[in-house]
């Protein structure tokens, strides 16, 4: 009966459902405020793709597929090549989404990962050069949540950086004169990632409360959010907060803090992933 009367509030009075469980300093979940869920992390685990990462944070599943395909480069970037992130959050991640063209929130997933891409620096685009003016490699990454339940620009970078980490482009030769293409597929090189950005997200509640790693309830719930992303080098790569409350220099220097130490465990998992899959293919590790 008490089971079924917490599921009443807390559909009927999500607000005060909320509220009883952060005065006794409890979240919804059970987890204490400065708390984050575990993760899990699968590599290579989609065929079709060049390279794939299924990254698992709580119930938020994201999964990043790569493909590599050849290209004639930028007119402005005559010795780049290039990467196309796409998000995807359809009805099947959650019932706030409906069929059809992207979602708002989904192009702003896409470009967020497009500005830490930038910011990070973590891939120098010249190495995807095959032949200046003429020749390059476009990394095409489609990002599919699987089930949304907050915190997914941090499930959404973690799945594509680790599939960027096993990503393996063949030996191609161009011919300038003849403008013929030879593909080698038996030498291969494995892409060069040179940092690894890390994204962690908080929820502000009132009274400067600082809830990590949020679910969508405290997401839609709370007074604002935002998300810190940190790089190998313990550098800030970028720092985003769409609206809400203002944050106090205490709230984010803890904020901070906590990115930091958290974005050496997500990476040390990361890593571990990476290294099982070169023993055993497929195999999961959790944190």
């Amino acid at each position: 009966m008490t089971t079924q009367r917490c599921s009443f509030t807390r559909t009927i009075h999500p607000v005060k459902y909320l509220q009883d469980h952060l005065e006794q300093n409890v979240r919804m979940d059970g987890r204490k405020f400065l708390s984050f869920r575990p993760i899990s992390i699968n590599v290579s685990s989609i065929v079709q793709a060049d390279s794939s990462a299924i990254f698992k944070l709580g119930d938020t599943t994201a999964v990043c597929g790569i493909k590599a395909e050849l290209a004639t480069p930028k007119a402005d970037t005559p010795d780049h090549g290039y990467i196309v992130p796409n998000v995807e959050l359809s009805p099947l991640c959650s019932s706030k989404f409906r069929p059809g063209p992207p979602s708002e929130q989904a192009q702003v997933l896409s470009k967020l990962i497009d500005i830490i891409l930038s910011n990070s620096v973590a891939l120098d685009l010249k190495d995807l050069c095959i032949c200046r003016n003429k020749l390059v490699w476009v990394l095409y990454c489609d990002i599919l949540c699987l089930n949304y339940n907050g915190s997914v620009i941090d499930a959404c970078t973690g799945a594509m950086f680790a599939a960027l980490k096993t990503l393996v482009l063949p030996e191609v030769n161009y011919n300038k004169e003849t403008a013929v293409i030879v593909v080698n597929p038996k030498n291969k090189k494995t892409f060069t990632v040179r940092t690894l950005p890390v994204s962690t997200s908080f929820a502000i509640f009132e009274k400067q409360l600082l809830v990590a790693d949020p679910t969508d309830d405290e997401e839609d719930l709370s007074s604002g959010k935002f998300s810190i992303v940190f790089d190998d080098e313990e550098e800030i790569c970028y720092i985003h907060k769409p609206g809400g409350i203002p944050i106090s220099q205490n709230l984010l220097s803890k904020g901070l803090e906590l990115a930091k130490a958290r974005a050496k465990a997500v990476r040390s998992v990361i890593n571990a992933a990476i290294s099982t899959m070169n023993v055993n293919d497929g195999m999961e590790t959790n944190t």
